[in-house]
């Protein structure tokens, strides 16, 4: 299938936010969205972005059956590891389910992957649910290790209260 690859626009942050939500009910998560497409046209199109993203857009005449264009996403950002250095961190690779298997997942994350190397980054990392089999086979074929089973490696995250708290110099118990 013919399928653009290209950077996220300032005017596209509404269908992103769209198919984030798209993802989020996927993933049993909805109710964990709170972005809007104002926030996300702000973080990511600031002096300063916090995020980069591109779009996969298909022409008009194979339009998705709710009339989209835009039919899926990468967003990542840049991090550094103390052991490796410059990393790449792929916070979502999402195509709408009606476009997979046309190969525009893979076309997202090799982009992703190849601003990577251009970068000089050592690493792409990402996270992914531990039920989600279709995503790991999908990584694991493209060589990706899993960290936890590999090497006991978990991921958290602070949000909220206890963010606050900890900034706060209050530490939770």
């Amino acid at each position: 299938m013919e399928c653009v690859l290209r950077p996220c626009r300032a005017e596209d942050c509404a269908e992103v936010v769209r198919m984030i939500k798209e993802l989020a009910e996927f993933e049993k998560l909805p109710d964990q969205v709170e972005i809007s497409d104002q926030v996300l046209r702000e973080d990511g199109f600031a002096n300063d972005p916090f995020y980069r993203c591109l779009v996969a857009e298909v022409p008009p005449e194979h339009r998705s059956r709710d009339g989209h264009t835009v039919v899926g996403y990468g967003l990542y950002f840049f991090t550094y590891s103390t052991w490796k250095g410059r990393n790449i961190y792929m916070e979502d690779l999402y195509v709408m389910p009606e476009f997979r298997g046309k190969g525009i997942g893979k076309k997202l994350m090799s982009k992703i992957a190849e601003i990577g190397v251009e970068n000089r980054c050592s690493q792409m990392k990402f996270v992914v649910l531990d039920w989600n089999r279709a995503a790991i086979d999908f990584y694991q074929g493209h060589g990706a290790v899993d960290l936890t089973a590999a090497e006991g490696w978990h991921f958290f995250h602070l949000e909220g209260d206890a963010l606050k708290q900890l900034a706060r110099g209050q530490l939770g118990q």
